[in-house]
């Protein structure tokens, strides 16, 4: 393997009943809290009332941000960093998904920064200081909770990157499995594939030597295929969120990946289709990866055998590496499917028209993928095969 060096600063306070916390965390940072959430299910749930009950019985006072997008776009992270400015905001706080704690991290680095926030996503501006944020998850998903990257769109220019910095990974996440009961089942399989893909982009490297990371990476994957069925038809079922929520965490906290670099190709080009189109993040996704698998399956045989023989249960006998890996994308396809994911993105209701802007927008910081780098002719056959 890789030398590597390990940090993770964020304090993950997980259970039930959790919401106490933030007596005790946000004091540490400050009085003026701006609180960040989408698009008013926190309210619907209760969730929104809870948070609440307890900022109001501290010493604070709270600005609040709704409205933040499932994509969620730099006009919002704009409005956010004006709020910091002009509020003169401590501390953060998102309650929310992914999407909300991607949002919170861009407007925490640009209320810290005298130019546009977009100028940290294009990379025209390094991120070296943030304003503190913490967080209250409410869905399954994304890992940004215990990470320190962050997608944005810019809906106007049809453009969609992620970005990060080491000044936002959260002071602080509250965990608490029944926030994510009320989640609809869409969303819940979107989360469970959402995972599941951060796994394969860490497991499909080429450095020698990796037998505990791709055991905890294996390990991550056969408790989402064993949990999946049955949290989508037992949606309140405490323990199977439990399970799912931890899940999603670990998968991109950064301890999957000591020692390597995984690929992150299949989340370039989805971003790229989701910039043009805005479908869902982990829909896309579930369209992309069996045939981005299908189109690199030759660069190392070896390793999509191994995922099919441990994780899928691919009988080897008698059949060559690459015959038992395309039965392993099969099976990922298969399960997927059979989750309720979409298979093509004609399901979105997309076609070719746009196949050259969405290629463009892939290629725009030119060759990209670690276990295959792709170019233009790469990134257009996998679309082709996606459509």
């Amino acid at each position: 393997m890789q030398s590597f060096t390990y940090y993770n600063p964020t304090k993950l306070i997980f259970g039930k009943d959790q919401l106490d916390h933030l007596k005790t965390e946000i004091p540490q940072y400050g009085k003026n809290v701006l609180l960040v959430y989408g698009g008013g299910s926190i309210k619907r749930s209760g969730l929104y009332d809870q948070v609440m009950d307890v900022l109001n019985a501290m010493d604070v006072t709270v600005t609040e941000l709704a409205g933040v997008e499932p994509n969620p776009r730099i006009t919002t992270a704009r409005k956010g960093v004006e709020l910091c400015k002009s509020e003169k905001i401590d501390f953060i706080l998102a309650v929310g998904g992914g999407s909300v704690i991607d949002c919170t991290k861009l407007i925490a680095a640009g209320a810290k920064y005298d130019g546009d926030a977009w100028d940290l996503v294009i990379k025209k501006a390094a991120a070296t200081e943030a304003l503190p944020f913490g967080t209250v998850l409410t869905l399954a998903a994304t890992g940004s909770e215990m990470n320190s990257g962050s997608v944005i769109t810019n809906w106007e220019t049809s453009e969609k990157y992620g970005w990060g910095s080491p000044a936002v990974f959260p002071k602080f996440s509250i965990l608490d499995p029944a926030n994510t009961f009320t989640v609809p089942k869409d969303h819940t399989i979107y989360g469970m594939v959402d995972m599941m893909t951060h796994v394969f982009e860490q497991y499909f490297h080429q450095v020698k030597n990796t037998p505990l990371q791709d055991r905890m990476c294996e390990g991550v994957l056969t408790t989402v295929i064993e949990t999946a069925p049955k949290l989508i038809n037992d949606l309140e079922n405490f323990e199977y969120r439990e399970t799912i929520l931890y899940n999603g965490t670990i998968a991109l906290n950064g301890m999957l990946q000591m020692g390597y670099r995984g690929d992150w190709a299949t989340h370039n080009i989805e971003h790229a289709v989701s910039a043009v189109y805005d479908i869902p993040h982990a829909g896309g996704l579930a369209i992309l990866f069996p045939n981005w698998m299908k189109h690199t399956l030759k660069e190392n045989p070896a390793r999509f055998k191994q995922l099919a023989v441990r994780v899928f249960g691919v009988d080897p006998t008698g059949k060559t590496d690459e015959e038992v890996g395309l039965e392993g994308i099969e099976k990922i396809r298969e399960f997927w499917s059979s989750l309720g994911a979409p298979t093509r993105l004609a399901d979105y209701q997309i076609d070719d028209s746009k196949i050259d802007l969405m290629a463009d927008r892939a290629m725009a910081n030119g060759e990209f993928g670690n276990f295959k780098k792709l170019n233009r002719d790469d990134v257009m056959a996998i679309l082709r095969a996606s459509l």
